[in-house]
């Protein structure tokens, strides 16, 4: 491959003598799929944080930039894609007002770093010459600059930056090629500021805020921005079109096909959960063990009593019994990575697309319902990105029915103990047909729920959904590995802080009021304990009207914690069951339910109850961050709470069919 040009400002270590004090804060801006991901994560590395920008829940991300010329790092900011200054989402009116330095709490940026994807110029600078007509410092990193020249588009940059006024700077981000280029157009721009800039005098300019312009208006100069935008890529670009599709043209008439497409998307993600449930069984073992032989340490050198109860029975097992299911929670991350960074999660978007039309709903409904796989929260706040009020409330009712991450480890405990080596053709395992039947059921579920909504209380037509297909790449090994880092940060920190919190009080719940000793001996003195305890009242209070689902009270405990987190049912198991205090097969928590028995000697725990118990999950609201979020986000008490009301209805009617209907078909 050529090496890329120089960048036209010819910004050198030894040129540069800059009389500047303090950091610079520096915007980074762009389309949608331009690269402006990769380019962040190239030019940061690690030196990220994620936070809230001041006052809304739409998610910043800003990180460090080491800039040359023993200059401090400088403060980049990734701004929420955008298409145009002409914003029609809350995500796009948060990335104008930073640019234009509108945004309270927020310092203006020195510098605008605008990614533009070099295989689609003409759209991508509608956006930077937009921003250059704001007067304000703007570079220009092109990006995906060899996927052009594979594509043999000659791209001069020189040109391209004369006619625009800017450095224009060519990048590939995931070979940190034109990065330090970059910088030093950075730092140039701060020093010498383009005067006189081609695009105002050749352009009838429109102010950046385009509202105050009627619709003539704003039709005229679009016309005319986009009459120059050509102009000057006819000038500066050479194509060589030979009239032959690209690759991802031909891959697009299988992928996307209306019967094909369906079926390759339900294949991939069976083939996604086969091989978490394939890779994850050693890692996961392993981490057992540790934590199982972490307890036997504490109990053998630890002095009998209520703290070393504790640390064993509720710390380690507790903690110890969520953090055994990280292994499949970043290996579903990893494909989500690997399928994002591919280009083929637009393709899956264009696929839903229809569905959602048919139901009512926006196409953008789709990305708030993909991360609501990985956690409802931000699926929620992502909603902010669609116009219609009524969308993106009918978004966020049914968004909680997507399986987040945190059901994952209820699901793999329930399959782990009652569907474990069974395969299906001798190939497919029950177990990841039982995951992607949680998951398409989910959403089939959302899609009812959706339709109902849009035709009742939340009546309106569906906008349309034009979107752009980014063409098919090698997944970024950068960003996928920053992905997954990123993911087992958060879940430690949780282990370590919320789960942590919440196993501590519910082993006090469990351990207290203290039960006296019984004859029976120590086994009956466990179960006394337990049943005795605060937490063992509660799940007896609920227990006449969990019965019809297959749940005795132990569980009852279960559900009730689960509310605070999902995930937590996991270290209330492993704590009621009292798990690794005893050195037989019973030590594992699956043991344990497997052999956990009534008074009557019949089984508590059974296939039919453990599928009943996913779909609960499947369908109630669990969760109560979902709950906060979604005050948050509607700025109201009504929806939250009818969001509980029905999710739990619709959840207890459904898990009163399974178990009972079970039982019907003579299920045990």
């Amino acid at each position: 491959m050529s090496a890329i040009p120089q960048s036209p400002c010819h910004c050198t270590s030894e040129s540069i003598a800059l009389d500047f004090h303090g950091s610079l804060t520096i915007a980074l801006a762009g389309n949608p799929n331009a690269g402006k991901t990769s380019l962040f994560n190239s030019l940061t590395g690690l030196r990220q944080k994620v936070a809230n920008y001041p006052g809304v829940t739409v998610e910043s991300k800003s990180g460090l930039w080491p800039l040359p010329h023993q200059l401090p790092p400088a403060r980049l900011i990734d701004l929420p894609g955008l298409y145009s200054l002409d914003a029609t989402s809350l995500d796009e009116e948060i990335a104008r007002d930073i640019l234009l330095g509108r945004a309270k709490e927020i310092v203006s940026p020195d510098v605008i770093v605008v990614a533009v994807d070099a295989t689609n110029l003409v759209r991508n600078l509608y956006l930077a010459t937009q921003l250059i007509d704001t007067g304000q410092r703007v570079v220009i990193a092109m990006t995906m600059f060899d996927r052009a020249e594979r594509s043999q588009l000659k791209i001069n940059t020189e040109k391209l930056s004369d006619a625009l006024g800017v450095p224009v700077v060519p990048v590939v981000a995931k070979r940190r090629r034109g990065l330090a280029e970059l910088s030093d157009a950075v730092v140039r721009s701060v020093k010498e500021r383009a005067e006189n800039l081609p695009v105002r005098r050749q352009v009838a300019l429109v102010n950046a805020d385009q509202r105050e312009f009627d619709s003539a208006q704003r039709h005229s100069a679009l016309i005319k921005r986009y009459a120059f935008i050509e102009r000057i890529v006819s000038e500066a670009v050479d194509t060589h079109d030979d009239g032959r599709p690209s690759l991802s043209e031909r891959i697009d008439r299988v992928v996307t096909h209306k019967l094909f497409g369906p079926l390759i998307l339900l294949l991939v993600m069976l083939l996604v959960f086969q091989a978490i449930f394939s890779w994850a069984n050693v890692p996961m073992n392993l981490i057992d063990q540790v934590f199982g032989a972490l307890a036997d340490v504490a109990r053998n050198h630890l002095p009998a009593g209520i703290l070393t109860d504790l640390i064993t029975d509720g710390i380690i097992a507790g903690v110890g019994g969520v953090v055994a299911f990280l292994p499949q929670i970043l290996m579903l991350f990893f494909f989500i990575s690997l399928l994002e960074d591919s280009g083929y999660m637009a393709r899956a978007a264009f696929l839903t697309d229809r569905l959602m039309r048919a139901v009512g709903l926006h196409g953008k409904a789709f990305v708030p319902l993909l991360s609501s796989f990985a956690c409802a929260v931000p699926g929620i706040m992502a909603t902010r990105t669609i116009e219609n009020p009524k969308d993106r409330i009918a978004t966020i009712m049914i968004a909680p029915f997507m399986s987040c991450s945190a059901r994952l480890p209820v699901y793999t405990l329930m399959i782990a103990a009652f569907f474990s080596g069974q395969k299906v053709l001798g190939v497919i395992s029950v177990g990841a047909l039982i995951i992607l039947g949680m998951y398409v059921l989910g959403i089939a579920v959302a899609v009812v729920v959706a339709s109902i909504m849009k035709r009742t209380i939340l009546k309106a037509p569906a906008p349309p959904f034009v979107m752009e297909l980014p063409p098919y790449r090698l997944p970024n090994p950068g960003n996928v590995a920053h992905a997954l880092l990123t993911r087992s940060t958060v879940f430690l920190k949780r282990a370590g802080t919320v789960i942590l919190a919440i196993s501590i009080i519910l082993w006090a719940l469990v351990a207290f009021p203290r039960a006296g000793s019984s004859p029976s001996g120590p086994e009956a003195d466990k179960t006394a304990q337990v049943q005795n305890s605060f937490a063992g009242r509660a799940g007896r209070l609920i227990e006449p009207a969990i019965r019809p689902l297959g749940f005795d009270w132990k569980i009852g405990i279960g559900l009730i914690s689960s509310f605070a987190a999902r995930e937590t049912i996991i270290s209330t198991l492993s704590i009621v069951y009292n798990v690794g205090d005893n050195s037989d097969d019973k030590s594992s928590l699956v043991g344990a339910l497997q052999n956990a028995k009534r008074a009557d000697g019949s089984k508590v725990w059974t296939p039919l109850t453990g599928l009943s118990l996913m779909i609960f999950f499947l369908l109630a609201c669990q969760c109560m961050s979902t709950v906060a979020i979604v005050r948050r986000e509607t700025n109201s008490w009504r929806w939250p709470l009818f969001m509980v009301g029905y999710m739990l209805v619709l959840a207890y009617v459904a898990s009163f069919v399974t178990y009972q209907g079970g039982h019907l078909l003579g299920f045990q």
